[in-house]
């Protein structure tokens, strides 16, 4: 019974990851995208260590390939090819004036905050909320921000703010220890390519007990 009520939990909104015996456990907010069984949810599609990091900023460059062995071809030490939205894409962790040899630019999203001298890893996830849907409130070990393909997304931190992310709008960027709850708005699929650049020695994604959205997204529904 405890099984198909967490299930259950996991068809409606983005909870905590299950260990393999069904027990609830603090961690990431998605699901391997190995597991997948369906469009909608929150699905991590690459994890991968870009190493020690020099500056208190850097960025974050999407660029798309005709094929995954192009992007293949063009990825450096701290790229990684995924396949999201129908496309392929190379995500690159850089400075903000860094360019790939032959990729579309999509877009080049920062400053990203991090703690200069320590190794990050980049944590990429693919977002895919119906109206309604809502992310329960968490925290992570680094900046996170998304590149919106489709909806609109409310955001409310911690620290009293209230952000929307739609195609075409400003970036959201939210720092790293900022506690954070999101709902997916509007009357289309929240459809958003994300990325919690965290640091390699924490996890990336801590649930939050101790914090309660005051609701500024309910009125944006």
């Amino acid at each position: 019974m405890i099984r198909q009520v967490l299930c259950f939990c996991l068809l409606l909104l983005p909870c905590t990851k299950l260990v393999a015996q069904g027990v609830a456990v603090p961690g990431d907010t998605c699901k391997p995208v190995g597991v997948r069984t369906q469009q909608i949810g929150c699905w991590i599609l690459a994890d991968n260590p870009v190493g020690q990091l020099t500056k208190p900023q850097v960025f974050w460059h999407l660029d798309t390939y005709p094929t995954r062995l192009a992007a293949e071809a063009d990825k450096g030490p701290r790229g990684t090819v995924v396949e999201s939205f129908g496309k392929v894409w190379l995500m690159t962790i850089e400075d903000e004036k860094w360019r790939s040899a032959h990729g579309n630019r999509i877009a080049t999203i920062g400053p990203l905050p991090v703690v200069a001298g320590e190794k990050y890893s980049a944590q990429f996830m693919e977002a895919d909320f119906t109206p309604g849907m809502m992310a329960p409130s968490h925290l992570h070990s680094g900046p996170e921000a998304w590149y919106a393909v489709g909806g609109e997304t409310c955001l409310e931190t911690s620290d009293g703010r209230m952000q929307i992310s739609r195609v075409g709008g400003a970036p959201v960027i939210v720092p790293m220890g900022l506690s954070m709850h999101l709902t997916a708005i509007g009357t289309a699929e929240r459809q958003s390519i994300v990325i919690i650049l965290h640091q390699s020695a924490q996890v990336p994604t801590t649930m939050v007990h101790d914090w309660t959205p005051k609701g500024l997204c309910q009125a944006r529904k």
